[in-house]
């Protein structure tokens, strides 16, 4: 599958090439996207899950027993739960988020869908995320699954990011644009 979109290329796309052409292969493409969906969004909820992933120090059985543990919890099973634990054998997790973001891509891309992300300051209620998708699908003339990200540093508005799209209406870029207009009128 050839394409320009970021996400897929590199390690992260490779990985998530492979599992996807095996969860296709079994139709379980759609369960097995929630579960990373599910995982991924422990990790961002948790700063110990985050160190863990992120940080070379901890022996990969460790991590892996941390991964079973947690997946118990969450319902993880199955070839999303041996696909993170071969990612952590394989001393990969730190590209794990991304890993999962191209597979959320090439699951939307087969149904005809686009994956975006959008970050904000803080947890968007369902509405906004309904308001959301409908104004980029009238935009874009295609549906969009989101992923979402809640940054506090960017203080307000939204980051949204489609394909190699990205549209930065966040108040931290507000703010540093208007120091630097008034630095050149100085």
């Amino acid at each position: 599958m050839a394409t320009t979109d970021q996400t897929l290329s590199g390690v992260p796309g490779r990985y998530a090439s492979a599992l996807f052409s095996l969860a296709s292969d079994e139709n379980a493409a759609d369960k097995v996207g929630e579960q990373l969906a599910a995982f991924a969004a422990a990790i961002e909820e948790s700063g110990d899950l985050k160190r863990l992933v992120r940080s070379p120090v901890f022996k990969s059985d460790d991590q892996i027993a941390a991964i079973d543990a947690l997946a118990a919890r969450l319902g993880i099973a199955g070839h999303a739960l041996n696909f993170i634990r071969l990612v952590a054998r394989n001393r990969r997790l730190p590209a794990l988020t991304g890993m999962i973001q191209a597979y959320a891509t090439l699951s939307a891309s087969a149904k005809g869908e686009i994956a975006g992300e959008v970050v904000s300051a803080e947890k968007l209620s369902v509405q906004q995320l309904k308001d959301l998708k409908a104004a980029l699908k009238s935009s874009l003339g295609r549906d969009v699954v989101l992923t979402t990200r809640v940054d506090a540093s960017i203080l307000g508005g939204l980051i949204v990011k489609v394909g190699s799209r990205m549209m930065d209406n966040s108040l931290k870029t507000k703010l540093s644009n208007l120091k630097i207009a008034m630095k050149g009128t100085a």
